[in-house]
């Protein structure tokens, strides 16, 4: 037998139990999820010619967390997070059954399809702060980092194998088969979080709005967790163009089948998952503004290639730079608010970072596609490779902190920091 992961190395999480089990059930919960979005994609493409609704459709995970997200982080606060994560996962099970229910009957619009993805993105939107609240729960946390990136991998493999398997599936067989086998996929984690018992201390309940006040309050007023946000916010404005247009540029300017589309998901996904191997230590190497710049450029090229493409291989070459930027760039963004955000408030402090920068994915979703409307794919992707690059600007006005700046080093906060958690 190999000796096991040493402390802090890249696969140190996987010594814990808890940390296993709920990685791996995540994992094809992902696949599940990403098979879905495949084919609620591909269907939307049959059902209207509208790139905004094919757009709103990618954005149907991010626009809940947008409106939704600092709710769901007082809740996650407020309440046993795990219990927060069953209800969120049950919820997602019954509205892809009812999905593909609809999609065996035949009655499934643009607009009703639109708004059964948006339910389960509300499910993904409540999840999200418990669950990533929850790692800190799962490892030690000289492992923390490690944990992330490895979250982060298991994200984009299921990106990698899931479009390759929905495309398969939608060809073969149908979408309702690709919606059932995602209702399916929530079996394994709701089954995880029934066992694990993971010893916490009782959350301290606030009234709603004074919860998201005291998180709002901290985040606004910690210079290093603004410039983060501010960061994730343009960062994901430019991604969405890559993101939402990916299914009209496979049907529109590659006349490419549902297969092609997978493929193309996948590569974004492998590029990902081999980037995400490395990032934790090129982090600690050229610190965390010279990781997000670098990843800016690559994501920048990435569009400006796509809009270029003619062939499927060239355009799934684009499709693994841009996989590359962009889990360089969320990882390291996600380890600077999870580093410098205290336990009592840790949900909220990320729910406010997914509102952020995934409310800027769901706004460059709706502009990329209306700018594809009005003048076209290649126009609307390299006008958001023009706003990717110049978001390098904010190396000057919004440098990303540094290794020590507003780090919270002890797993008990700051006693400045606990005091306004609780008042």
């Amino acid at each position: 037998m190999g000796a096991p992961p040493r402390p802090g190395g890249a696969l140190a999480p996987f010594r814990y139990p808890a940390f296993r089990a709920i990685w791996t059930a995540n994992l094809f919960s992902n696949v599940g999820s990403m098979i879905q979005s495949v084919a609620a994609a591909w269907l939307m493409t049959d059902l209207t010619r509208s790139h905004v609704l094919v757009a709103l459709i990618q954005a149907s995970a991010t626009i809940p967390i947008l409106l939704l997200g600092v709710f769901a982080g007082a809740i996650a606060d407020n309440f046993d997070r795990r219990r927060v994560m069953l209800w969120a996962q049950t919820g997602m099970l019954v509205v892809s059954a009812v999905l593909a229910a609809l999609g065996y009957a035949g009655w499934l619009t643009p607009h009703l399809l639109l708004a059964l993805t948006l339910m389960v993105g509300m499910g993904t939107a409540l999840n999200g702060p418990a669950w990533q609240a929850s790692v800190r729960l799962q490892v030690g946390r000289e492992d923390l980092p490690q944990a992330i990136a490895l979250n982060s991998i298991a994200f984009n493999l299921a990106r990698s194998v899931g479009p390759a398997l929905g495309g398969v599936l939608i060809s073969l067989w149908s979408v309702s088969l690709a919606f059932a086998l995602n209702a399916v996929s929530y079996v394994g984690m709701i089954a995880v979080l029934l066992a694990w018992r993971p010893e916490a201390p009782p959350p301290q309940r606030q009234p709603m709005l004074g919860s998201i006040r005291v998180g709002l309050s901290f985040c606004w007023s910690s210079a290093p967790i603004r410039k983060v946000l501010l960061r994730g916010l343009c960062f994901g404005l430019g991604v969405a163009g890559f993101q939402a247009l990916m299914p009209t540029v496979v049907r529109g300017m590659l006349h490419g089948t549902e297969l092609d589309y997978g493929l193309m998901l996948g590569a974004f996904g492998i590029g990902s998952i081999l980037t995400a191997l490395w990032v934790s230590k090129a982090r600690r190497r050229f610190g965390s503004e010279n990781v997000v710049s670098a990843a800016t450029v690559a994501f920048a090229m990435a569009l400006l290639s796509i809009s270029l493409a003619h062939s499927l291989p060239h355009a799934m070459a684009s499709a693994f730079l841009g996989g590359a930027g962009f889990v360089s760039a969320m990882t390291s963004l996600n380890v600077a608010m999870q580093l410098r955000s205290p336990e009592a408030i840790l949900g909220r402090c990320l729910a406010i970072y997914q509102a952020v920068t995934f409310g800027g994915m769901a706004l460059g979703a709706w502009i990329w596609g209306s700018l594809a409307d009005m003048a076209g794919q290649p126009v609307a992707l390299r006008t958001a490779a023009a706003w990717t690059a110049a978001t390098l600007a904010l190396r000057l006005i919004a440098p990303m902190p540094t290794r020590e700046q507003g780090r919270i080093d002890s797993v008990e906060e700051p006693e400045a920091h606990a005091n306004v958690a609780r008042r």
